[in-house]
């Protein structure tokens, strides 16, 4: 008998595996559903994968769902993915709703099990407007914080590494406040190419390809559906639907229509401001080439370690040393190995519960937003 843990695969190969399983499942129901693969410029054995499917009759709706942005993250996501697979993608419509469903989009990330692609890029600061807008003047509060966030020595597991981590964070906050330096760290920077939170110097492939997926469905269909999977921000064991600050609707209009309590936008206020993201493009590309056509895309963002001050502390070390150790290695064996498992922890969690809990919450969110939007 499956369990709760057979939903979460243990590496990239098994997830992508299963994913492709699904095509022939769906053509039972889309007779024109396809696989198409496309390998990465950096390494031909990692894929973006995603499968396509047009309605039997009238193209009305698509529904959109993507993991793995942050690659670490796609475990937890194709875990989603599977779930809908089972008990929601039945009840949609396939003479009116079309597919495109989307695995890893970010491969490397996730087969080398970083939030990151080869390039070292957060693929959620890259989905800028124009390429210009990849400016390394931007958030200028990161370059005083820099030294912080991006040491340069190996990973060390002693007390002094945590004394060091503190001190740090006391003089950081100190420099610029902790309000700034919160949005600093997290909003986005493309001037440190082995920072933390790079958004990159270009466009890169795999968001390119996303871009490509989002207009093909803007331009086709008079109703898009972009369910995104992310993991590691927020309370723990809950799960938030985060929204753009460019959705027309407010968290409180959302909360009732889906009837589903966790709901945020994207900005200081409710959860915090990004530049970049992918949400937030997919509805400039809709204000800008679809105007009158109906578009709702949120990220399922589940928590982990939690929200607590001691919780978030423990996230900023976790994200600050993986990136060093990538970079600078480790001071012994069992830095490495603390490091890797604090930040798989963060993004991955193995605790059977905060599992079964995703699952349970997943389900919920999955019927709200169906049924609020007329999937289902």
């Amino acid at each position: 008998m499956a369990t709760i843990a057979d939903l979460f695969p243990a590496t990239y190969a098994a997830s992508r595996l299963r994913f492709r399983s699904y095509l022939d499942h769906i053509r039972a129901r889309w007779p024109s559903a396809r696989m198409v693969t496309r390998p990465l410029p950096s390494d031909h054995d990692l894929t973006l994968d995603w499968i396509e499917a047009e309605p039997l009759a009238d193209k009305e709706k698509i529904l959109v769902f993507t993991l793995g942005e942050h690659g670490i993250e796609g475990f937890v996501g194709s875990a989603m993915l599977h779930v809908f697979m089972v008990k929601f993608l039945p009840l949609l419509d396939p003479h009116t709703t079309g597919l495109a469903l989307v695995h890893a989009i970010n491969p490397w990330g996730m087969h080398h099990r970083r939030r990151v692609n080869a390039a070292n890029v957060d693929l959620n600061r890259n989905f800028v407007w124009n390429e210009r807008d990849l400016d390394p003047t931007a958030n200028p509060d990161y370059a005083r914080i820099c030294s912080y966030l991006n040491p340069r020595i190996p990973v060390e597991s002693s007390l002094m590494s945590v004394v060091s981590f503190l001190g740090g964070l006391v003089r950081s906050s100190l420099r610029i406040g902790p309000r700034r330096m919160k949005t600093a760290t997290l909003l986005g920077q493309y001037r440190f190419g082995r920072g933390v939170y790079f958004g990159g110097e270009t466009r890169q492939p795999e968001t390119l390809a996303m871009m490509e997926i989002f207009k093909a469905a803007l331009e086709t269909y008079s109703q898009t559906l972009l369910l995104d999977i992310h993991t590691g921000y927020g309370p723990r064991p809950a799960l938030s639907l985060v929204n753009s600050v460019y959705e027309k609707r407010s968290s409180k209009e959302l909360k009732k229509a889906f009837g589903y309590r966790d709901v945020v936008k994207a900005d200081p206020s409710e959860f915090y401001a990004i530049q970049g993201d992918m949400i937030d493009y997919i509805y400039a590309l809709a204000r800008s080439t679809a105007p009158a056509r109906r578009l709702y895309a949120t990220s399922f963002e589940f928590g982990t370690f939690g929200h607590s001050f001691r919780s978030i502390l423990r996230a900023l070390r976790a994200l600050i040393d993986e990136n060093s150790l990538y970079w600078n290695g480790a001071g012994s064996d069992a830095a490495e190995a603390r490091t890797r498992r604090e930040f798989s922890e963060m993004f991955d969690p193995s605790d059977a519960r905060w599992q079964a809990n995703a699952v349970v919450k997943a389900r919920l969110a999955f019927q709200g937003i169906l049924k609020a939007e007329g999937f289902m």
